[in-house]
């Protein structure tokens, strides 16, 4: 093992208790301190936008959370899922323009501390970015082993997608027998542009054309007409080798 993730999420108490999380700033400081002393990569997972969050909060947080000297950060936009909680009693978040302030901070404290945002919500320091991540946005592939690990697949003709049982002692009868898979879906071509682009312009510096057409088997003019319009309304910038987001996009 290379690199540890850490959920601080917040050093807020009172913004943990409303995610329902079940440490404190204290106990999350200790972590990271540990984590520090163990691996030379690590990543904290920090959110935005929470219940009641303000700008200062936030900027409070970030300040707490570089002070850890963290090689790698994953920021990411309080998400309300559907079952949950939150879905039933909506709690009161930062509206919009706020949140977008917010990110604007994140960004401008990120980079004052050496840490580059190469992705919609990563920000790492040289030489830290996360393999794992890259491969998976690059729409490469990835075989997942253990209890509910997931794959991708690609073959000459076919892009397939694979889940592992979930439940270990299931999992571990099943796989003994050669059959632990419990889902396996193939990606259709028309599906295969959508999927490629969901991951690939989720980096600061998107895809090569090139590689869409290795990746996914289809030529440039599956994308051509997309690309046009997203062009169009200033989301992606690009020329004959390379397309990626414009500010606006991340």
């Amino acid at each position: 093992m290379t690199r540890l993730s850490i959920g601080v999420q917040s050093f807020d108490d009172r913004h943990l208790k409303a995610l329902g999380r079940v440490h404190d700033c204290a106990q999350a400081i200790a972590a990271v301190e540990e984590a520090a002393q163990a691996f030379d990569t690590f990543n904290l997972d920090i959110m935005y936008a929470l219940p009641g969050q303000t700008l200062e909060n936030l900027e409070q947080d970030m300040r707490q959370a570089l002070a850890l000297q963290p090689p790698h950060i994953s920021i990411y936009h309080l998400t309300i899922e559907p079952n949950t909680y939150f879905a039933k009693f909506p709690p009161v978040i930062p509206e919009e323009d706020t949140a977008y302030a917010m990110l604007d901070k994140i960004t401008e404290m990120t980079e004052a501390a050496g840490l580059q945002r190469y992705e919609v919500s990563a920000y790492a320091k040289p030489g830290h970015r996360c393999f794992h991540n890259l491969n998976y946005w690059q729409f490469g592939d990835y075989l997942g082993i253990g209890a509910g690990a997931h794959s991708k697949l690609s073959f000459a003709h076919r892009v397939i997608r694979q889940v592992r049982l979930r439940e270990p002692k299931l999992y571990m009868e099943k796989a003994l027998a050669g059959n632990a898979v419990t889902q396996e879906t193939e990606v259709s071509r028309a599906e295969l542009p959508f999927e490629f682009m969901l991951n690939a312009l989720r980096l600061k510096d998107g895809f090569k054309l090139q590689d869409f057409v290795e990746k996914t088997g289809l030529p440039f003019t599956a994308i051509q007409q997309g690309l046009e319009e997203a062009e169009r309304k200033g989301l992606i910038e690009r020329d004959f080798v390379r397309v990626k987001p414009t500010r606006a996009r991340l």
